[in-house]
């Protein structure tokens, strides 16, 4: 079979073995104590996948990420992991993954050999991660996630032969009760917002069921006020860790949409431009948009809305309306119900929402479902009995 030569350190071999498979032989240099080349082999159904393996160990000794297997900690190949295999997930997921790793992932397993790592001790600290840590299912559901997938690329490139997270049993995850405001509590609601941005933010928000990110980064040039509708195409996202600042970042399933809101939506969006407008010409040279320029809401001299006191002025506002305390995702919520209950069919709600399918948007709102259902059959009912 062809070789290629690459001097003592990356040459690279390729053979067709007797059992079928195709292994790659790699040196990765002499051995100080006998002088002989240390090589690694890797294994592969077809000869792509084997030269693929070889190029890419060769490439990791050319630029320096490669580690022999058995010296290689947990916390070592996943630093190399998040910097070299996460290219395509977005900037908000990698920070994600960085939290989950340095919070949970490195101090539990970090010093261990990546080679030694087995089912049963990644078990113990799953388990842990519900029964000592106390979190969630669903968060535990997300560190597993990310030690999986790095696992997962370990495995690709021949440094483990199994992915011990494989065999891991995860917590349940329970449904989360959805708690939208009903409609005499959306009539308390509105009854004591004031004439503010802050109040503004929370009334769009109830009538087109955005998320807070995509609402608080929402431009004037996707607003249409001739044809009434708004382009939603990014978010502003909040800094997730230390020293991180705020920034625009995509949609969370990357899909932009255009909704056309009730025509009183549209007519509060004036009404906060022409604010925005006063605001401007009042605040003269301390205007400053701290690099978020045509933000459709803003501060009064510029800045974006922060998300802490965005929903401080919600608590706020509900409990001036002796309403029950609220996460402002519960906004989006409202709107979803109060759509589906006026009449609005299940695909409509789930383009206004963004949702990757209608399927769902039905299991998320089910029990409304239900009654719509119901009071469909009452008017069948009605219909029928209308034609004795």
């Amino acid at each position: 079979m062809a070789t290629k030569k690459r001097g003592a350190n990356g040459a690279g071999t390729i053979k067709h073995r007797a059992d079928g498979r195709w292994e790659a032989q790699v040196t990765l240099g002499i051995d100080p104590g006998t002088g002989k080349p240390i090589r690694k082999s890797y294994y592969g159904r077809t000869q792509k996948e084997c030269r693929m393996k070889m190029t890419q160990a060769i490439a990791a000794l050319d630029d320096g990420t490669y580690f022999e297997p058995q010296k290689i900690t947990v916390k070592q190949w996943l630093v190399t992991w998040l910097a070299e295999y996460t290219g395509d997930v977005k900037d908000s997921t990698r920070t994600s993954y960085r939290q989950h790793m340095n919070n949970h992932i490195v101090p539990a397993l970090g010093a261990v050999k990546l080679f030694e790592l087995t089912p049963a001790a990644c078990q113990k600290f799953i388990n842990d991660l519900s029964r000592v840590k106390g979190l969630s299912a669903k968060t535990v559901k997300n560190v597993h996630g990310v030690l999986h997938h790095a696992l997962k690329q370990a495995v690709r490139l021949g440094y483990v032969r199994m992915n011990p997270t494989e065999a891991c049993t995860l917590p349940r995850i329970e449904k989360a009760k959805i708690e939208p405001l009903d409609t005499p509590e959306i009539k308390q609601l509105l009854d004591v917002l004031g004439d503010d941005v802050y109040s503004d933010v929370l009334r769009v928000d109830l009538f087109t069921g955005m998320r807070e990110g995509e609402i608080l980064g929402l431009q004037w040039s996707c607003v249409d006020f001739r044809r009434g509708t708004i382009r939603i195409e990014k978010q502003l996202s909040r800094p997730r860790v230390k020293g991180e600042e705020y920034r625009f970042t995509s949609l969370k399933n990357d899909k932009p949409r255009t909704v056309q809101p009730a025509p009183f939506v549209m007519e509060i969006l004036k009404r906060q431009r022409r604010r925005q407008a006063e605001d401007r010409i009042r605040a003269g040279t301390v205007w400053d948009d701290h690099g978020f320029p045509d933000l459709a809401f803003t501060s009064e001299t510029g800045k974006y809305l922060n998300y802490t006191i965005v929903l401080r002025h919600l608590k706020k506002a509900l409990k001036a309306a002796g309403l029950p305390e609220k996460r402002f995702h519960d906004l989006r919520h409202t709107y979803a119900v109060t759509s589906l209950q006026a009449g609005d069919d299940v695909k409509t709600v789930q383009e206004n929402l963004g949702h990757h399918a209608a399927g769902f948007t039905l299991d998320q709102y089910g029990h409304v479902t239900d009654t719509m259902r119901q009071a469909s059959a009452q008017r069948m009912e009605a219909f029928y009995n209308g034609l004795k």
